[in-house]
């Protein structure tokens, strides 16, 4: 069975490797079914064919930074990603991108990316649209349920040539799918309360809240159970674990 590609953008060790584990504890994953590449060390040539489906984390990066105020690192990144979704997008092969992920695909689908929609770091309450109902990664699921977000950008609207799956007040655009297999999320479904601590803990300093609030928010965190988002990365990894040809519509 082809391998699972993990993709990660993140540069701080700490949070990268809480990520990963994550990833593979709340995917139902095992270490021997998985590669992981991390971007920030190196942008490698690969191909997709070699792998049975692609899962991307999130990152500090903001897609709506000013190209002049962008690190090498996360231009590099942000390159990589365009031409992988060149390959990936004409052949409707499976990915699923979180945070990062859902503005590096939305942009490459036309959609615009601003600060207009930004979230705080905890809950929020989601809505599952009636395309959303229907989508193997969300059928059966209740009409609302909490997820964990915390991001300063996001996709304006709903990506050309896409179809919204999930929606919010505060962020009207939570997860999206290109074509059959092509997923993204603005929440964070590999995420719990103990990751975002994590997280808490490394990004208190870059914007995303008031530093001086970071124990309140730590505290507000212990009490959030958002067990439904786990759900769509563990129907991923069920959904591509099988042959690939099987899986497309």
């Amino acid at each position: 069975m082809k391998k699972f590609l993990i993709l990660q953008l993140r540069p701080e060790n700490e949070t990268s490797d809480s990520e990963f584990e994550a990833i593979l504890r709340v995917g139902g994953l095992k270490r021997g079914e998985v590669h992981r590449i991390r971007l920030d060390q190196g942008i490698p040539i690969i191909d997709i064919n070699d792998y049975s489906a692609i899962i991307a984390g999130g990152s500090p990066f903001d897609i709506s930074t000013k190209p002049e105020n962008k690190s090498q690192i996360q231009k590099d990144i942000e390159a990589f990603f365009n031409d992988l979704f060149d390959l990936i997008v004409p052949e409707d092969f499976p990915f699923l991108g979180a945070c990062s992920g859902n503005g590096l695909l939305g942009q490459y689908c036309g959609a615009t990316i601003s600060t207009k929609y930004p979230e705080p770091i905890g809950s929020v309450d989601v809505t599952v649209t009636e395309e959303g109902l229907k989508d193997p990664l969300l059928k059966g699921f209740p009409k609302h349920f909490l997820a964990l977000a915390g991001h300063k950008e996001a996709c304006d609207e709903t990506p050309p040539n896409s179809v919204l799956l999930v929606t919010s007040k505060p962020c009207p655009v939570q997860m999206f799918r290109v074509k059959s297999n092509i997923y993204a999320t603005q929440f964070h479904p590999e995420g719990d309360a103990n990751e975002f601590i994590v997280r808490i803990h490394t990004y208190k300093n870059y914007g995303y809240f008031p530093p001086e609030e970071a124990e309140e928010l730590i505290n507000s965190l212990r009490h959030i159970n958002a067990p439904i988002p786990n759900e769509i990365l563990k129907r991923f990894v069920a959904r591509y674990r099988k042959p690939k040809e099987s899986n497309r519509a």
